[in-house]
């Protein structure tokens, strides 16, 4: 299948279709600007508040006629360049592929290397987020703005988080010889292909300084690998750094320690951070970056609550009272929530993270309406991932059965090579979501390759779901609809035969926002549908029930920017308690209760709406090997820049083979 590198199949196409955009799209510009400077953000109804009531309103009556005279005088070039633009929708392609080119631009995809399939196993980690980047005035109406802004913003949290390396901490515990790994995100300064082993002694903690994207790498002599010893990284584990750590006083530091910890911290100190657009980016984040905001960008140091779980034996190491003596936000053991410690039955790690996963492979995102923020979301997400698929979707009345405003908000990012790509639109949208070509992105890539030559891929699709409250029979549906076109994307792909494969398929993954709980009473029939019958929901006890760890991903709007909430770090930490999530999450609804109102939440099923959804199959995959959870993580390094929680899965594919 021929991937689509530009949305038209020629060029008079293409400037045909940029001048037309060209004459409409100071209209839609004034338009957008008009209606939105009538939808105020809590966040800047806030910075009002000192000022004289009169002057917002003296404002808008400045603005208004001239906003007004200006649209008027734009509409005859608007018509005529609408009347250009139509047409050229049926000769569109459905999506845009993007590779990078210059490879030293990516920090990620120069640390891959290509899965052979030798070893144990490999994992593959797979993200999804709905990052509500709408034209500004409609964006406003979720309580977020600055939609240009916020873009970049998101595509720079984004990898910045991503491109951390992968750490495994191994502890030799006095009561216990065996030794625990875990974790699998730590600040560490990245090096391409760099496997370290960092020899801790006795200390229980290490203080290692991430140095972003726009710090200097750290020096030969720091970089040389310590490849003695057990704890070996699995094939395929790019960008990993091995700790091992003696154990001493049931893992408690000393004060001794600590002073010695904090001294490594001040003498490394942080270093002065490059922004591009730092008026814009102070706009987008809403609030002032503060000591702890481990979301904030080009950050030369780590958050004071790095992502490091440490686990001796059946026990957990509490690292709390450390963390909050580190300065410079150095990164220290993070403190495992309450949550994961009332769940030690899980077979997999599950956590609220501050951050995106280390080395993530696959991003999904959804609602990237806004074109323009689509172009600087994807500069940004190529320096780290090289494969994008982006503006994907039908316009006009080209493809569906009503007219299209805008695309279908759907963008993928890998690290590996996109094989095929096929999109769907679905035709029963209702209401607003019939203005969008909301459908389903299929995608085939390719993540290596047996000694034999046989090509090892794997199958991601990504979907947005009808969203008005009670459209249950639409979303049945395209549930139904997006089942028939797996299947039929999967045939189509497939160049294997079971007598002769060419191809051994590693996993199968759907993720996306479905618009519907497992927990809402309203939401009976999308939880008893046949799709998860195939597909295995990692958080889902069973119809109607999430597992107790799971949380809601529906942040309530008109909490975004308040002070408690408004960093990665305390979003985190707000909902990691119960209290905190009935304040900041919106739950489930039931017949006797509202959604929307705060305070009546303690008797409603669940921890809050879980929207987005992260599933994975084990139909379909090569028969030999297997495929397993190793971690489930809820993100809050997208706080005040959307009103849904990221969410992450950390997939291991098992081969069955012992490592060489």
């Amino acid at each position: 299948m021929v991937l689509y590198t530009s949305p038209f199949p020629n060029s008079f196409l293409s400037v045909l279709h940029s001048f037309s955009w060209g004459l409409i799209f100071p209209c839609y510009w004034l338009a957008d600007r008009l209606v939105g400077s009538f939808v105020p953000t809590t966040y800047e109804k806030r910075q009002r508040a000192d000022d004289p009531c009169y002057f917002h309103a003296l404002c808008i009556i400045i603005t208004t006629p001239i906003y007004l005279a200006l649209l008027v005088a734009s509409l005859p070039f608007a018509l005529i360049g609408f009347l250009l633009w139509s047409p050229l929708q049926s000769a569109r392609r459905p999506y845009i592929y993007s590779r990078l080119k210059d490879k030293n631009h990516a920090n990620g995809a120069t640390l891959l290397t290509e899965w052979k399939a030798a070893g144990s196993g490999k994992s593959f980690c797979f993200g999804s987020a709905n990052v509500c980047l709408l034209p500004d005035s409609l964006a406003r109406f979720n309580n977020v703005f600055n939609t240009q802004a916020r873009a970049k913003e998101i595509g720079r949290r984004i990898r910045n988080g991503a491109s951390r390396p992968q750490i495994k901490i191994y502890i030799d515990s006095p009561t216990n010889t065996s030794i625990s790994a875990a974790s699998f995100s730590s600040l560490v300064s990245p090096q391409a292909g760099d496997n370290r082993t960092v020899n801790a002694g006795i200390k229980r903690t290490t203080s290692m300084e991430y140095k972003g994207d726009n710090c200097g790498s750290n020096n030969g002599e720091e970089n040389r690998e310590d490849k003695g010893g057990s704890g070996e990284p699995h094939e395929g584990e790019e960008n990993t750094c091995i700790v091992r750590i003696n154990g001493e006083e049931n893992g408690l530091m000393s004060d001794t320690e600590t002073d010695t910890v904090n001294g490594q911290a001040r003498a490394s100190g942080p270093a002065e951070p490059s922004l591009e657009g730092d008026a814009d980016i102070s706009k987008t984040t809403n609030h002032k970056q503060k000591e702890g905001d481990s979301g904030s960008l080009d950050s030369c140091s780590a958050s004071r609550e790095s992502l490091v779980k440490v686990r001796v034996g059946d026990g957990t190491v509490d690292q709390g009272t450390v963390n909050n003596k580190l300065l410079y936000k150095a990164s220290i053991m993070k403190k495992t929530s309450v949550r994961k410690k009332k769940h030690t039955d899980e077979t997999f790690d599950h956590e609220i993270s501050a951050f995106f996963p280390a080395n993530l492979d696959f991003l999904c995102l959804q609602e990237v309406f806004d074109k323009r923020a689509a172009e600087k979301l994807k500069e940004q997400l190529h320096h780290y991932f090289e494969y994008i698929v982006y503006d994907v979707g039908v316009y006009s009345c080209h493809g569906c059965c009503s007219f299209k405003f805008v695309n279908s908000g759907l963008l993928f990012a890998s690290r590996y090579p996109v094989m095929d790509a096929a999109y769907h639109c679905y035709p029963n949208g209702r209401g607003m979501d019939s203005l969008a070509s909301k459908g389903a992105l299929f995608l085939k890539v390719q993540v290596g390759s047996t000694p034999q030559d046989q090509r090892i891929v794997g199958y991601i699709s990504c979907t947005h779901l009808q969203a008005i409250a009670g459209d249950t029979t639409v979303r049945c549906e395209q549930l139904d609809m997006l089942q028939d076109w797996l299947s039929e994307f999967r045939k189509s792909t497939s160049s294997s035969s079971t007598a002769n494969p060419e191809e051994l398929v590693a996993f199968d993954v759907l993720c996306g926002d479905l618009n519907f709980d497992n927990c809402s009473s309203e939401d009976k029939l999308e939880q008893q549908h046949s799709l998860f019958t195939h597909y295995k929901d990692p958080c889902r006890a069973g119809p109607g029930e999430d597992k107790p760890w799971a949380i809601g991903t529906l942040l309530d709007p008109e909490g975004l920017y308040d002070e408690e909430v408004c960093t990665p770090d305390n979003l985190q930490k707000v909902l990691e308690s119960e209290e905190g999530r009935k304040g900041y999450l919106v739950y489930p609804t039931s017949k006797n209760h509202s959604s929307s109102q705060k305070g009546r939440k303690a008797s409603l099923k669940g921890n809050g709406r879980r929207i987005d959804y992260m599933l994975y199959t084990e139909e379909g995959l090569y028969l030999e090997w297997k495929v397993e959870v190793e971690e489930f993580s809820f993100i809050t390094q997208l706080a005040g820049l959307t009103d849904h929680l990221p969410v992450a899965m950390r997939l291991m594919v098992s081969t069955g083979e012992d490592d060489p």
